[in-house]
């Protein structure tokens, strides 16, 4: 096995997370509910924004 050099290493350890994030996405947010905006929403793909187009009389 390979020794690990880069242990301690921020920009080392930055690049571990985010090649790991590349593969199996982001599990937890890096802040917590209670340290975000409340009035900032997260991106959710686009529904919202497609769901805001719709026609009035398409209700």
């Amino acid at each position: 096995m390979s020794e690990r050099r880069d242990e301690g290493d921020p920009h080392a350890d930055a690049s571990r997370r985010a090649r790991i994030a590349e593969v199996f996405g982001e599990v937890l947010p890096e802040t917590t509910d209670d340290e975000r905006d409340p009035d900032v929403r997260p991106d959710d793909g686009g529904d919202a924004w497609l769901r805001a187009q719709v026609p009035p009389h398409h209700g």
